[in-house]
């Protein structure tokens, strides 16, 4: 096995797109819509810093809107807003 053999870090997604049907014509920009690494919502701790260090910080949470992280709320704790990203992960798309 090379050492370019796949693109990115072992433990993220793949980001190679599906089969882009010839007869959309707007396929190609699709794909510039979709967020980083598929991560649909995100949080993030409201004081800055990283989230592990200080767990019962209040979160901002966020939502790709197909242009960008807009605002989605905020969370109480770490364990509530990765119960809040883990709960759209589950909602059939």
């Amino acid at each position: 096995m090379g050492k370019h053999s796949r693109p990115g870090p072992p433990n993220q997604p793949s980001r190679v797109a599906s089969h882009v049907d010839p007869a959309d014509p707007l396929a190609p920009y699709e794909k510039r819509r979709r967020p980083p690494l598929d991560i649909y919502r995100r949080h993030r701790p409201l004081h800055g810093g990283a989230s592990h260090l200080r767990p019962d910080d209040p979160r901002a949470l966020e939502e790709w809107d197909g242009f960008t992280y807009a605002p989605a709320g905020t969370a109480s704790d770490l364990a509530a807003a990765a119960a809040w990203v883990v709960q759209a992960e589950a909602e059939p798309q």
